[in-house]
């Protein structure tokens, strides 16, 4: 069958759909935000192949698997199984990494476990292991005649006088000893001083190197080995420099040594190989004095540390009797106190006791001389003994997070960063181990006995550096992906470690491409999972099933192009072409246009959002749907309908602070902005100047106030690291008191002229299904109002709690206000029913009796935003909020739809229609971090009409952004780059789109070019 066949589709708004779809192809379903596309992919194709798929495998098999439910279609012919790649989160696990989900990270254990080459942390030699036979064949290379003695290392730096230890020598019948470089007699050896750190070998044997030697050379050798735990000194006697030999994975220097490599050593996920400072988590917990001392403006009896203020009278009188001791005067704001005041009062006093005045309980004052613990000791002393969950809740509102001092953030313990890989790391493997043993005799650079280091006994042979190229596990996860890949290409190990390695090397060099191709370059292996974006972590997904290789499968996919720039799009729709090659059928949910117009076929889902959507108003190839007059994609698709460049509002670069100092900034001729602009507006600019958090390159941002502004920029060019972990954590903290840790930067300007910072990001607006539209925007209060004032209502006594499904009183107590009843099945997944007491209403039959206007509050909830924009019109408090949900494109959703089934795009959305309601003071900093997902042109055009009513309320407006309509329309525009990772990190052009579009480095610009004839 070369078709998949759906035939009458109901799945949620699909209106008895019936559509053919091209097996084995590249299939785009595009449509109004709303129209249905994610039904028809999702809850009915592969809802329908992933539940068959299931359902043929044993019923032991099952329990272990989710079994969908079946949606409401009467007919799919043509199904493969199903593999869904959503916008999930790659999830919220801190042990979880790029590296562990692509699985990359085994590959990498396995191969340092194998091929790697150990290294001692203290003298940086490799930890070489050789046979007897080995050591002796090495030594036998020397030039015949060589005059040697095998000496036994017995105390490296150790203090004593070694008494015991040379009395039982002597009674094994050694006879000379080499005590700190000089030999002696072990029977006229003077004593030892004890307080001296001293260098103890054993002479076991002096011979010449000569053929016939060899089997007294073996024997010699076995007994140094045997006495000195595995090591041997070979000391030429007439050059007097010295070979250092090991039977074991050694340092020949120190005492340091390892078993086997292993793969566990290197995972932080296992005790064996986890850092013990920080268990494999890379970083530390501790109370941060910037939180603690919250306002360090304030004097400490006027709250500059929260619960240390004039309030508690116990705390206040210990900081009296500070203040006594160290002269200091208390009502000084906090910061003015001198730096070893201030350090006393957070770190304590140390050994010095001070004299405390304490009042007793019955009046009186008593002295007691004792330490002072601290304020930051005593939060962490109250935090490790505390059992309370309410208390820790408390304090951890102190607590940041900073890299461990033991790893350094690298999560392995010191065995593991010192192994080492790299095309000039020694070979010690035992196959080599013979070349490598004459290598160490011929060539080695050794130093004279006489050489001596003081506190680790003889620096035996010189030190070398790191070899060139070689690099530990965790710089080589540290390293962005597409340098990673040039590293794997590139390295060549020789030898038997060449042939043990290479089809390890080889896995990791493919995932490494596939994760390339699909634009997650500026990654690396070592980023946190609970830092990665939702299609960043769709593309990871997307890179693993690459790397499968499955054929007859069926791929659905859910805008794979979010947060992806126009540039690395061409990769992405490579790589969806690729898994359609292989014999897959690719259904995509997609509004891109390059992506629309790169597929074999595309469905238009409309006509309109909700109730009005759920039909396909066109289907064909993407040249068939530009030409259907009836498609509002093909109407943007042949420019018939688009989104128009808005006459701009203007900025004069001419006013910019320190134009002159800033070659980043792109200042055309001819293009200085309106003369007849106010000049406050013209002035007025938020500049950022030294930012330089993770790849910020010392960047200055400069920002006109009062327009709409767009940072754009390739993948990982630094656009979120700018923008909200420097620029929106600032004028939170700064603006709003929050608790927030800025990036690194030098000084803002500006920041006076804003009264609030709103970041809104993509986040849930709610993480149970409790949560709803109407409760997060305030909608359900008024509602539940209503219904209280309602008269029937009041004459039973009912308030608006009455009506909430959160508390008792009005709700349905058999399902506790759920509406379903959990069923566990055991072997099959768990079931949700419907209520058999409310039957899904919610609430109890009492409160189902109320109602207003002719519905009760069940049938309310019921409502989409465009049918309760009617229903409340003549309710400005209630319509006014609904309005809004209706301006950002929000009218199909339900007011009581459960927060856990909004895309990320939609609450976004539905977080900037709740700031749309509330009264501006057009002094707002507006943050938003690509408002465009999941939206459609159509809807594109309603978002930017909503946003231009923020800047003409006098709001300054920065987006993240990538989409080109949105980025045409900005009146400012900063283009970050040029590239990812350690490619990008500073600002390569700034000014109206006109002038990034001209601009020759920006990769913005070219493709912006297009979008402005």
């Amino acid at each position: 069958m070369q078709a998949i066949r759906i035939r009458g589709a109901r799945t949620h708004n699909l209106k008895n759909l019936t559509l053919d779809l091209p097996r084995h192809k590249l299939v785009v379903l595009t449509g109004l935000s709303g129209s249905g596309k994610s039904s028809l992919a999702f809850d009915t194709l592969y809802a329908e192949g992933q539940r068959r798929y299931v359902e043929s495998l044993s019923a032991y098999a099952r329990q272990f698997l989710q079994l969908m439910d079946k949606p409401d279609v009467d007919l799919i012919e043509g199904l493969s199984p199903a593999i869904a790649i959503e916008q999930k989160s790659a999830g919220h696990n801190p042990r979880s990494t790029v590296g562990t989900i692509t699985e990359i990270h085994d590959y990498l254990r396995l191969l340092y476990a194998r091929v790697g080459t150990p290294y001692c942390p203290d003298h940086h030699l490799p930890l070489s292991a050789q046979s007897v036979s080995q050591i002796t064949d090495a030594i036998l290379a020397w030039p015949e005649g060589t005059r040697l003695a095998l000496l036994a290392p017995l105390a490296r730096g150790r203090k004593g006088s070694f008494e015991n230890d040379i009395a039982g020598l002597q009674a094994q019948g050694y006879v000379r000893l080499r005590i700190d470089g000089a030999m002696a007699e072990i029977d006229s050896l003077p004593p030892l001083d004890p307080a001296t750190r001293h260098d103890v070998d054993v002479v076991i044997d002096r011979l010449r190197v000569r053929p016939d030697s060899r089997q007294r050379l073996a024997e010699s050798i076995e007994t140094a080995l045997a006495l000195a735990d595995g090591r041997i000194i070979a000391l030429d006697l007439d050059t007097e420099r010295e070979h250092l030999f090991s039977s074991r994975y050694a340092c020949p220097a120190c005492s340091y040594s390892l078993s086997e490599l292993e793969p566990r050593l290197f995972s932080f996920n296992n005790p064996a190989g986890a850092c013990p400072c920080c268990d494999g988590m890379g970083v530390v917990d501790y109370f941060d004095p910037g939180k603690v001392v919250a306002f360090p403006e304030l004097s400490l009896p006027a709250g500059a540390i929260r619960g240390w203020d004039r309030r508690n009278a116990f705390a206040h009188t210990m900081l009296m009797s500070l203040a006594r001791h160290y002269g200091f005067d208390l009502d000084l704001p906090f910061g003015e106190l001198p730096e070893a005041v201030r350090q006393v009062i957070l770190h304590g006093s140390g050994d010095e006791e001070i004299e405390f005045t304490y009042l007793g309980d019955k009046g009186r004052h008593q002295v007691k001389r004792h330490v002072f613990e601290g304020i930051l000791p005593n939060l962490a002393r109250r935090w490790q003994e505390t059992d309370s969950g309410t208390v820790r809740e408390e304090l951890s509102k102190y607590r940041s997070t900073r890299a461990c001092p033991e790893c350094h953030g690298s999560r392995l313990r010191r065995e593991a960063r010192h192994v080492l890989l790299g095309s000039a790391v020694a070979d010690t493997t035992p196959d080599a181990a013979q070349a490598t043993a004459s290598a160490s005799a011929a060539n080695s650079t050794s130093t004279p006995a006489s050489a001596t280091a003081p506190a680790t006994g003889h620096q035996h042979g010189e030190v070398p550096t790191r070899p060139h190229g070689s690099m530990a596990i965790y710089e080589v996860e540290a390293l962005p992906l597409s340098d990673c890949l040039i590293w794997f290409e590139q390295l060549s190990l020789g030898g038997a470690r060449q042939e043990v390695a290479s089809r390890i090397v080889q896995e990791i060099a493919a995932r490494l491409r596939f994760l390339n191709d699909v634009g997650l370059n500026y990654l690396s292996l070592d980023r946190s999972a609970d830092t990665i974006s939702g299609g960043e972590a769709q593309r990871i997904r997307l890179a693993s099933q690459i790397g499968s290789g499955l054929t007859g499968v069926m791929y659905v996919l859910d805008e794979p192009s979010i947060g992806l720039h126009q540039r690395d799009n061409d990769r992405l729709i490579a790589t969806l072409r690729h898994l359609r090659d292989l014999g897959n059928s690719v259904i995509v949910v997609e509004h891109d246009e390059d992506m629309v117009r790169a597929a074999d076929w595309v469905v238009d889902m409309g006509p309109g959002a909700g109730e009005h959507g759920g039909q396909v108003i066109a289907a064909g190839t993407p040249a068939q749907i530009e030409a259907d007059p009836a498609s509002i994609t093909g109407q943007y698709l042949s420019g018939t309908r688009k989104i128009a460049v808005p006459k701009r509002r203007p900025v004069d670069p001419a006013t910019l602070p320190d134009a002159a100092q800033c070659p980043a900034v792109l200042i055309a001729p001819g293009d200085q902005g309106d003369p007849q602009i106010q000049p406050a507006l013209a002035e007025g600019w938020l500049s950022l100047t030294g930012c330089s958090g993770n790849n910020l390159r010392n960047v200055d941002l400069h920002l006109p106030i009062g327009r709409m502004i767009c940072v754009t920029g390739v993948s990982g060019s630094g656009k979120s690291t700018l923008v909200n972990d420097t620029l929106a954590a600032i004028a939170a903290r700064e603006l709003q008191r929050a608790h927030s840790v800025p990036a690194p930067f030098t000084a803002i300007h500006g920041l006076t002229q804003f009264d609030k910072v709103i970041d809104i990001d993509q986040s849930p607006i709610g993480r149970t299904p409790r949560s709803n539209p109407a409760t997060y925007t305030g909608l359900f209060t008024p509602i539940r109002e209503l219904f209280a004032g309602v008269p029937e209502a009041r004459a039973r006594g009912y308030d608006p709690g009455r009506f909430s499904f959160n508390v008792k009183g009005g709700r349905c107590e058999a399902c506790q206000g759920d509406g379903v009843i959990k069923v566990e099945m055991h072997f099959l997944p768990d079931m949700y029913v419907p209520c058999d007491v409310c039957h899904g209403l919610r609430y109890n039959r009492e409160t189902l009796e109320i109602r207003y206007r002719g519905r009760n509050i069940s049938e309310v909830l019921d409502l989409t935003v465009e049918q309760a924009l009617e229903y409340f019109s003549a309710v400005p408090a209630v319509a006014r909020k609904l309005q809004t949900l209706a301006d950002v494109g929000l009218s199909y959703l339900r007011l009581g739809q459960s927060a856990t089934t909004l895309s990320g795009g939609e609450a976004q959305r539905v977080k900037l229609s709740l700031e749309l309601s509330r009264r501006s003071t057009g002094r707002t900093l507006f943050i938003l971090d690509e408002p465009t997902t999941g939206l459609h042109f159509h809807d594109i055009e309603l978002l930017l009409g909503v946003l231009n009513q923020l800047v003409e309320a006098g709001n300054t407006v920065v987006i993240i952004e990538h989409n080109l309509d949105v980025i045409k329309t900005a009146d400012w525009l900063v283009d970050m780059g040029p590239e990812g990772g350690g490619g990008g990190g500073r600002v390569v052009a700034q000014g109206t789109p006109e002038d990034i579009a001209r601009h020759p480095d920006s990769h913005t610009g070219a493709y912006l070019a297009r979008y402005l004839d």
